[in-house]
């Protein structure tokens, strides 16, 4: 796929982003005047190493924290100072989260996992088992819909993770360390569907403090002491392939 960033939309900017968190009688620059805008089809790793600001940086992105100062606008709409409530909607929208933990409903089988975003979006029952139906069978789990977290390996349900990601065409689609409790064969299969995913057009984020993963991403943003230490487009990028 050949890259054209200038003309491509902006999903996401971000303007002198400060998060400053107190810590009895410290004070502690988080985030210190990061900037930074993304495009759509945009496939990003956000790195660095304990303490660079990148949990920070995915909790503001996600919508899960606002910054003290400085804009992030998502969408054209400026999130910064929403209320908890306003937060609520835009994640449902239009973020779509990959947790290391995965992050599913245990009683759940792989379809209800998959569906729950679309129960808070109203959407009737018949079409959210039809839709679910359709993100399973992205991640190649169309023989597994029935089952429950407890009867899949891990690798399979970070897949169902992945399928309830995008169930909601998100704007972004933020992953937190995907292949963090993974082997190495299954951390490259799980890849593998987040590189399918881009293919089709899709806006991925990923933070990760694995140097392999951020490999397959075609721009890594190294966070370092709260700053953007360096913002390079990868020359070389890991193509796993999107056979699952």
């Amino acid at each position: 796929m050949e890259e054209k960033t200038n003309k491509r939309t902006e999903v996401i900017r971000i303007e002198d982003l400060h998060k400053i968190y107190i810590l009895g009688s410290q004070q502690v620059n988080a985030l210190d005047g990061v900037s930074l805008s993304i495009h759509k089809n945009d496939y990003i790793a956000i790195m660095g190493p304990s303490g660079s600001g990148k949990s920070t940086m995915m909790n503001i992105l996600g919508c899960l924290d606002t910054p003290t100062s400085g804009k992030y606008i998502l969408g054209g709409t400026d999130v910064s100072q929403m209320a908890d409530s306003q937060l609520a909607e835009v994640r449902n929208k239009q973020i779509g989260f990959v947790f290391q933990s995965f992050n599913l409903l245990p009683r759940y089988s792989s379809l209800e996992n998959v569906a729950l975003p679309l129960i808070y979006n109203g959407i009737p029952e018949k079409e959210r088992i039809k839709l679910a139906t359709a993100a399973l069978e992205v991640v190649g789990l169309s023989d597994r819909m029935d089952h429950k977290p407890s009867e899949l390996s891990g690798g399979q349900r970070q897949r169902v993770a992945i399928a309830r990601a995008i169930i909601n065409t998100p704007t972004i689609i933020l992953a937190d360390e995907p292949t963090g409790n993974l082997d190495t064969k299954t951390s490259i299969e799980i890849m593998n569907i987040f590189e399918k995913i881009y293919r089709q057009g899709n806006t991925i984020i990923i933070v990760t403090h694995e140097e392999d993963i951020s490999k397959f991403a075609r721009r890594i943003v190294r966070l370092r002491d709260g700053k953007v230490e360096s913002d390079t487009i990868n020359p070389a990028p890991t193509l796993a392939g999107t056979s699952i």
